[in-house]
């Protein structure tokens, strides 16, 4: 085996290992989003976990968060604004970026 071949096999094995965190930070976000809109509905217990995991499978109808937002934008219509959801979208990618690294460690 040559350094090239392993160069290469460490490189497909990081794009795999940063692929997979980057799912699921996604999920772990959209998981997060799910929890803070079924509070602003009043939804609690497995109502709540429900809806959230709802905002989670949302996110595979097309690629892209778009439909993550669509979907929360068209549920707290005169609950939260654009302005709003997008700014808790970031908030939550970041905190769910951080939980997950978190737990690799």
């Amino acid at each position: 085996m040559t350094t090239f071949d392993d160069r290469e096999r460490a490189y497909e094995a990081k794009f795999a290992h940063d692929a997979d965190l980057r799912f699921k930070a996604e999920a772990r976000r959209n998981r997060l989003l799910g929890d803070w809109a079924a509070e602003l509905l009043g939804k609690t217990g497995d109502e709540a976990s429900a809806y959230a995991m709802s905002v989670v499978t949302s996110d595979f109808e097309e690629p892209g968060e778009e439909d993550v937002f669509r979907k929360l934008a068209e549920d707290l219509e005169g609950r939260a604004d654009a302005e709003t959801i997008r700014a808790k979208m970031a908030e939550m990618t970041v905190t769910a970026r951080k939980q997950v690294i978190d737990e690799e460690e």
